[in-house]
């Protein structure tokens, strides 16, 4: 189990839309997943941000303060942020799963990575950022492309596991001095074959 009892972030990875894609199973493979949240509000927001290998084991926990001018650039921020860590605590080429809960930014994820990847790919979402997130865009960019694939998946907030630690991170604090943490996951045994079920239903038009 994944912090506050919550499901491991690959169980809600598999169970949760994944915007501007149709999966095919060996997308499923992945060898970290991230979960990223950020928050604002007038009096402070904050950014928080949950690694784990794909067999459970946390690899990092970090909830800190941050006073974005609204949610849109918070989520932004906290995603950067994310991505930055796990890119220190990860082998190069790994294969990542994100979860945000923000519509627009996980498609703009899913479509920029699509893109990089081939050319010929007819990209019918368009990309747009809000203005105020300045060059947090563009580190997200370079940060995806360092990695050998990455899929953004679409949670709800309230199973978003960074979710508590972006609204309270004087609460959390506590968090950023857990041990570094560098972890391999475990080889799969077997190489599944079959999407989970709800995506075996899917049509690429999905």
């Amino acid at each position: 189990m994944a912090a506050y009892g919550r499901p491991t972030l690959r169980d809600l990875f598999d169970e949760a839309p994944t915007p501007h894609i149709a999966h095919p199973p060996r997308t499923h493979h992945r060898d970290f997943y991230l979960a990223t949240d950020g928050s604002f509000r007038d009096s402070g927001g904050g950014l928080g941000a949950v690694i784990e290998t794909r067999d459970g084991k946390r690899v990092a926990r970090v909830s800190v303060p941050n006073e974005s001018p609204d949610n849109n650039v918070a989520e932004y921020r906290a995603l950067h942020l994310g991505l930055d860590v796990l890119a220190a605590r990860s082998p190069e080429r790994a294969n990542v799963g994100v979860l945000i809960d923000h519509d627009d930014l996980a498609a703009n994820v899913n479509a920029s990575v699509l893109a990089a990847q081939d050319a010929r790919f007819d990209d019918t979402h368009s990309v747009t950022v809000p203005n105020s997130t300045g060059l947090h865009w563009r580190g997200i960019r370079a940060r995806l492309h360092g990695f050998a694939d990455v899929r953004a998946a679409r949670i709800n907030s309230d199973r978003n596991p960074a979710h508590p630690l972006a609204n309270a991170p004087s609460e959390f604090a506590h968090v950023n001095e857990e041990p570094d943490r560098c972890l391999l996951p475990e080889a799969p045994a077997t190489e599944e074959r079959i999407p989970p079920p709800s995506r075996s239903d899917r049509t690429a038009g999905d």
